[in-house]
């Protein structure tokens, strides 16, 4: 898996090496956020695009803003699988706006896209300004990369450079992904042949809200409890630190979810997971999630449990803004706990998490 590398306690990234903006997590938390099966799906970096596939072969390539970009901006575009899976291409430029732009001004290579120079519509979410691009466009844009080495895009007082290098080259690998190379619908080497394999099936979760939640004296009284007793198997396990933290929910079948914070930097919290009969620490087991970390698989970092949804959430941030990581979820089913996503960006450029490559999704009920 891409791993991360961070200055402890500062927030800060420390000197660049030939593989700038890959960090380490904060106070030497050492993220392994994807078991081997999710590993071999990381995803894969063309020179200064990235790309990636989820289970069901949904794909994204975006291209990485340079480290310390003045105005971060970037392309992306996500296609799902399957003969009917279209492609979308969007473009975010991050700006200091006094009033956001409702156009950006767009050039390949200093000269005018799309031809004739018209300017393409935005729209603003906070400081973010987003260029959906039309079927059109995005085809004629897709075309031009084979030779074009950069896109800039625009507005009054902003100005973003996007690089296209690696870019053909992270389509392509999409491409064979999704078994289109050679086909009508491939995005870069398009044949005759028009069959297109079915997208697989999205997997189905059920999650069950928990019951009533614990009040906060009783839930820190099940956490004390545990922590009690793995100190006994093992002195080592947790921070004791960090025992403020500490949190527990009811379950059914008068289990408790206790979640023991083990370890703390300066923007990662990491938990440990456990099932516990109701009054019984002895009788403790560890949880073992899917992208787990830790000797048990039941360490998550940055976790929030929704006992009215019964879906736990986790975010391992890569640097304090919280621009790069692995951000995931997991639903209670009654039983266990399901894995919902997961979404990686390894590179530390200023891109939202909300833009992060998806490795694993599903439809929840």
């Amino acid at each position: 898996m891409t791993t991360m590398r961070q200055s402890a306690g500062t927030g800060k990234a420390p000197n660049r090496t030939k593989s700038p903006g890959r960090l380490a997590l904060a106070a030497g938390l050492w993220l392994s956020a994807v078991t081997a099966a999710v590993a071999a799906n990381d995803p894969k970096t063309f020179r200064d695009w990235m790309a990636g596939c989820d289970n069901v072969k949904t794909c994204t390539a975006m291209s990485l803003p340079p480290e310390a970009a003045e105005t971060v901006a970037y392309l992306r575009l996500e296609r799902p699988a399957g003969p009917d899976g279209r492609a979308r291409l969007l473009l975010r430029l991050r700006g200091d706006w006094k009033k956001p732009p409702a156009t950006i001004q767009l050039k390949l290579d200093g000269a005018a896209f799309p031809a004739g120079g018209k300017p393409l519509s935005a729209t603003a979410d906070g400081d973010v300004v987003t260029v959906t691009f039309s079927a059109e466009d995005t085809a004629a844009l897709i075309e031009a990369a084979r030779k074009a080495a950069k896109l800039t895009a625009t507005a009054p007082g902003v100005a973003g450079s996007i690089s296209l290098a690696g870019s053909v080259a992270a389509m392509l690998w999409i491409d064979e992904q999704q078994g289109r190379l050679g086909t009508t619908t491939a995005l870069v080497r398009k044949g005759a042949n028009a069959t297109v394999p079915p997208a697989p099936a999205l997997p189905v979760v059920t999650a069950m809200p928990a019951p009533p939640m614990l009040d906060m004296k009783a839930a820190k009284q099940q956490a004390a409890r545990l922590r009690a007793e793995l100190k006994k198997r093992s002195p080592d396990a947790c921070e004791d630190a960090a025992a403020s933290d500490d949190e527990a929910w009811a379950l059914s079948d008068k289990r408790t979810l206790v979640a023991l914070a083990c370890s703390r930097g300066a923007y990662n919290l990491s938990s440990s997971f456990f099932v516990m009969p109701e009054n019984e620490p002895a009788k403790a087991t560890p949880l073992r999630f899917a992208d787990g970390d830790g000797n048990d698989g039941n360490e998550l970092t940055n976790a929030s449990f929704d006992p009215r949804t019964g879906h736990l959430a986790f975010f391992a941030k890569g640097r304090g803004i919280g621009d790069c990581g692995v951000s995931g979820g997991y639903a209670w089913t009654g039983k266990d706990f399901a894995r919902t996503e997961l979404a990686m960006m390894g590179e530390c450029r200023g891109i939202a998490p909300e833009d992060w490559i998806t490795l694993y999704r599903s439809a929840n009920r």
